[in-house]
């Protein structure tokens, strides 16, 4: 066997060989794959072997897109047979509701050259004539859905990364890892030791046990799941043509053609996690037994909504497990708090991910990064936080989701509330309605007298608007407030503390007592974080950026590590509320001795408020007069008694998160994951604004940036006004310039200031120009908007600045 490698994977699944196979593909040919039993061990052999494009993140979609294109290529790659079925395949709608995300999937696709068709009942008849329709308003007919062999495909995979160069080593089973100070790692297997400069986690159903060895937690649980296969069916067998995929959201299944019969699979409610102490260590190419108890309501609902099932007998029945992440996505990337160890686990949909995850992981660990915006899939997406007691309750609740409809505005309760401040019986009693970011409870908006205390899941306005609403309007008439908890707050310190935040970030790093803007860029000269950097001291810096993100900034930081730095994360340390509006400055002096009007624009300053020594900022993301004032996490308490009281006599109004999101339109500032994102660079979204070409320092992603910079970005994020009807934008709706679809929406929503629905996306730098009349669409339906370069509120900066 051999014992030295530069990077070894752990699992012989679709996911691992994928790996392995891309990471020869980009130039690694030195590579090494072992696997416990045989290639296709665990949740490989027994998968139903479907395969779409549809997923709510465009570039899970995307990924999803290229994995299907890669089977042909395999194939004649290997000259070995993937098992290609290209058969279409129709979603079903049986209520607005699910007839909506359909629409605004259909609109995703337009911008992302997937030809998927809004369809009829009457064509659904045509494609896939087994189908009752009755209730059915619509569906999405996908030409790319299909279905492979997954055994051929995985030895498909083998067999290109063999001729790579790659090393395969079945019957050869991982007992522990071992990391060496220079960051490789000794794997102990039962034929020897292997030496591996990177260590790749692709063990699918033993992923939690392979990551328990290198002292590591990955949120995944395994699930039970079932599908059946039929006897012979007349309407199927004498088809001219093999019939399509049917996915049936309301009855939870999915259905297509298998030999002369049907496969037919169930996501039920009844559902059963399975080895949840767990995997046993000898699992392998078993079954579970059979568990049509579990199954009832779903085969009822199936035979209703194909009756041709109620006359076939069953075949087979496949009964296996599979991982989920919380969320349904895989858990990709480098792993936090570790060198050289890499994630490839919880790939629930391995044969319409499992392509892209190989790419992707391939990328970031011989380029450094992935040419598209992992987030949704990596690793990082998850704290420290998590636990098993967590991902249990949040895998079931996917699982029981996987076909329900996804809405842009929906809070999910499972697990729920793990995390919360001191203000979260204050402000439930107020009438706080939560969302949660990262764990943590945070207030979306409040409630008032008989107003419900849950915001009904919506495409459109949702019930939400009036409190939004009368929130903004607080704010910019007198003064409102809202907790800080929900950013991450990172204390920077030590003799290389300047010089290393001049490296780390692109921007200005300002002096003692300011605070500056600052985009932090990968080496590519992509977005990978937007912070404030607040200077305390010469050499003594807060930097505070998203709370969700704090991982994913943290893991960055550690790899670029400078020993003469200190770097805490004291985002849960650090708490307080921030204040806005035009009576703001009033509200904090009549809370302090200090002079408040001394504090100017993007000034940092300590000051005693109450009993509490704050540090107070001037600066506020709704674009008003504002200062952001930071606590320690124990003393928020003390400053709420202090500040709640006082702004009786000014208005003070608690907002939450959804006011945040309208005041931030009226001045056009991009959000973190909307408009900024590693999938866009500084000079396309603005940022280049704050990037500090003049400073000395070489900072990551200086001559990417400066490369842009001198030729120009093809595309720029601009601002919409938008003739909307009852829904706004949320994200990736298509923008058309006559017949043609230009650009996309990054995000949106109604300023209740301006009394308008907002838009902010992408243009060709060639089509922009004044008042350029453009339509975008909205649930199927094309909306007149006008690009506008005037903010809202406040243009000129007068108030926000004064």
């Amino acid at each position: 066997m051999q014992t030295t490698t530069r990077a070894l994977v752990i699992g012989g699944g679709v996911i691992g060989v994928s790996v392995l196979y891309h990471l020869t593909r980009l130039g690694w040919s030195e590579v090494m794959l072992v696997e416990r039993s045989e290639l296709t061990s665990g949740s490989t052999w027994h998968a139903a072997g479907g395969f779409h494009t549809l997923n709510g993140d465009t570039n899970m979609a995307a990924l999803q897109g290229y994995t299907i294109r890669l089977y042909k290529e395999l194939e004649e790659i290997t000259g070995m047979s993937c098992g290609l079925h290209h058969v279409g395949g129709v979603t079903l709608a049986d209520s607005q509701e699910r007839f909506d995300m359909l629409l605004a999937e259909r609109a995703k696709h337009r911008f992302m050259g997937l030809e998927t068709e809004i369809v009829g009942p009457g064509e659904i008849a045509r494609i896939a004539p087994i189908t009752n329709l009755e209730g059915i308003i619509g569906g999405l007919y996908d030409p790319l859905d299909g279905h492979l062999d997954p055994s051929g495909t995985t030895h498909a995979y083998a067999r290109a990364a063999r001729m790579g160069g790659a090393t395969i080593e079945t019957r050869c089973k991982v007992i522990e890892t071992r990391q060496r100070a220079d960051g490789s790692w000794d794997v102990v297997t039962d034929k020897g030791t292997i030496h591996a400069e990177h260590l790749v986690n692709a063990a699918g159903l033993w992923a939690r046990e392979v990551a328990a060895m290198a002292g590591v937690y990955l949120p995944l649980h395994p699930m039970a799941h079932q599908y059946i296969v039929t006897e012979d069916i007349e309407e199927i067998y004498t088809r001219a043509v093999e019939h399509p995929h049917v996915m049936d959201p309301a009855g939870e299944s999915y259905l297509r053609q298998e030999g002369r019969g049907l496969c037919i699979g169930f996501y039920e409610q009844n559902c059963r996690p399975w080895a949840v102490d767990g995997t046993p260590p000898d699992f392998g190419h078993e079954l579970l037994p059979d568990d049509f108890d579990k199954i009832e309501d779903s085969v009822a609902f199936a035979y209703r909504r194909f009756p041709v099932l109620q006359r076939a007998g069953v075949k087979s029945v496949i009964h296996g497990p599979f991982t989920f992440a919380p969320d349904g996505n895989p858990l990709v990337g480098p792993v936090p708090g570790l060198r050289n160890y890499w994630s490839a686990c919880g790939v629930m949909a391995g044969f319409s991910q499992g392509g892209g995850v190989g790419l992707t992981l391939a990328q970031w660990m011989i380029e450094g990064a992935p040419e598209r915006d992992a987030m949704a899939m990596d690793v990082a997406r998850f704290g420290p936080w998590i636990s098993p007691g967590y991902t249990l309750p949040k895998v079931i609740e996917n699982y029981q989701k996987r076909f329900s409809v996804s809405y842009p505005n929906e809070e999910l309760p499972a697990a729920r509330p793990l995390r919360s401040t001191v203000m979260y019986d204050i402000f439930s009693d107020m009438g706080a309605v939560w969302g949660q970011q990262y764990g943590l409870e945070v207030a979306n908006f409040f409630a008032r007298g008989d107003e419900p205390r849950h915001e009904t899941p919506s495409f459109r306005r949702s019930d939400a608007f009036a409190a939004t609403g009368r929130e903004v309007m607080a704010v910019r008439r007198n003064v409102g407030i809202n907790e800080l908890q929900n950013f991450g707050k990172y204390l920077v310190q030590g003799r290389g503390a300047r010089g290393w935040l001049d490296r780390i970030m692109a921007g200005k790093i300002p002096p003692p007592g300011r605070l500056a803007l600052s985009p932090m860029l990968s080496p590519q000269g992509r977005l990978i974080g937007d912070f404030t950097i607040s200077c305390l001291a010469p050499e003594r810096f807060l930097v505070t950026g998203s709370y969700g993100a704090q991982a994913y900034h943290e893991r960055w930081f550690r790899q670029n590590h400078d020993p003469d730095v200190s770097l805490e994360n004291v985002s849960d340390r650090r708490s307080g509320f921030q204040i806005a509006g035009p009576r703001a400055r009033d509200l904090l002096q009549a809370c302090t001795r200090s002079d408040v009007s001394a504090l100017g624009f993007l000034d940092v300053a300590p000051m005693t408020i109450g009993l509490c020594t704050c540090l107070v900022q001037r600066v506020s993301y709704t674009g008003d007069l504002g200062y952001e004032i930071y606590c320690d996490a124990l003393e928020q308490r003390a400053l709420w008694q202090q500040l709640w009281p006082a702004g009786q006599e000014f208005g003070l109004v608690p907002f939450g998160m959804r006011a945040m999101m309208s005041l931030r339109l009226d001045k056009f500032f991009g959000s973190w994951m909307a408009e900024y994102s590693p999938d866009y660079t500084a000079a396309e979204t603005g940022l280049d604004r704050f990037v500090d070409f003049a400073k000395p320092a070489d900072f990551i992603g200086r001559a990417a940036a400066e490369t842009e910079q001198a030729r120009g970005p093809t595309r720029r994020l601009v601002a919409f006004e938008v003739d909307a009807a009852d829904a706004d934008v949320h994200g990736y709706e298509p923008i058309w310039l006559g017949d043609a679809v230009v650009g996309f929406c990054t995000s949106g929503g109604f300023s209740h200031f301006a009394g308008t629905s907002v838009a902010l996306g992408f243009l060709p730098v060639a089509s922009i120009a004044d008042g350029i009349e453009v339509q975008i669409e909205i649930l199927g339906e094309r909306r007149s908007a006008r690009m506008i370069t005037t903010p809202l509120f406040d243009p000129d900066g007068a108030r926000m600045r004064g």
